[in-house]
């Protein structure tokens, strides 16, 4: 039996691959599939045989978004249960969106089929956005009474600049994948069947780069959107002093002065 609720998880060829697995639902998300989605980019996060993440959806939607029978039952995330939320202890740290952001290893976002509310968010939280023609990114967060929750309110504006992110968040927006690849929200947009494959290529070249330093260049990068350039410039410097040690370092020397592809470890 899978450790992990409604998602199927596999390492394969340093890639991760993680599916959110309710095709019945369109993938909507539930409570436990909050907590296992978390645990399955830490293990990913921490598994040395993993460098990159790809991420998608099971049947023909990437995420329909927090599962609305459960919120209309009053048993969905978010709801009460008898208890006052206002008392509650706000902490997030272990939620989704900001293990998604924490997470050091580049992410890739295969999105299958349509992604609203919930699931827009999680797709914007990736690096890297790959898109089939049948997908779909819908901002209904004004049209369910909710606002953009899992870090899409920060996220859109710094992808596509303020004034169109609020269209789209403002109009409650759903933009087709070719529109979405306009409007620079997704890196590509390629044929449904060549989807996983066209996610496992892009893999596959990061995968080959060295480890540390693509985690070191992503951890620097997401700094840097709140730092200044001074400051950045300082913590890339020591994150620099640690790689000149590394075996890979070392490689990515030796295989430049032969001639030949590097062959990274890690290490």
């Amino acid at each position: 039996m899978s450790q992990y609720s409604d998602l199927l998880y596999e390492v394969s060829n340093n890639v991760a691959t993680i599916t959110l697995n309710r095709p019945d639902r369109l993938n909507a998300i539930t409570g436990p599939m909050l907590d296992s989605f978390s645990q399955a980019l830490r293990d990913a996060d921490r598994d040395p045989a993993a460098r990159v993440i790809i991420i998608t959806g099971a049947g023909r939607g990437f995420c329909a978004g927090l599962d609305l029978k459960d919120q209309m039952a009053g048993t969905g995330i978010g709801s009460n249960n008898g208890t006052d939320l206002s008392v509650q202890k706000f902490d997030l740290a272990n939620s989704p969106p900001v293990v998604l952001h924490t997470t050091d290893k580049p992410v890739i976002c295969a999105l299958n089929g349509p992604a609203a509310g919930y699931g827009m968010d999680l797709a914007l939280g990736c690096d890297i956005r790959i898109a089939s023609r049948q997908a779909k990114l819908a901002a209904v967060f004004t049209k369910r009474g909710v606002l953009p929750e899992s870090g899409g309110s920060w996220l859109l504006p710094r992808l596509i600049g303020w004034a169109k992110a609020a269209e789209v968040a403002f109009r409650g927006q759903v933009l087709g994948a070719e529109e979405s690849l306009a409007l620079g929200l997704v890196n590509q947009v390629v044929e449904h069947d060549h989807l996983l494959p066209a996610a496992n290529e892009m893999a596959a070249e990061i995968a080959a780069n060295a480890p540390l330093a693509v985690q070191a260049t992503k951890r620097m990068m997401r700094l840097g959107l709140e730092e200044t350039f001074e400051a950045n410039v300082h913590h890339v410097f020591l994150q620099l002093l640690p790689l000149f040690r590394t075996k890979d370092f070392a490689e990515g020397v030796k295989a430049f002065i032969e001639k030949r592809e590097p062959q990274f470890t890690g290490r």
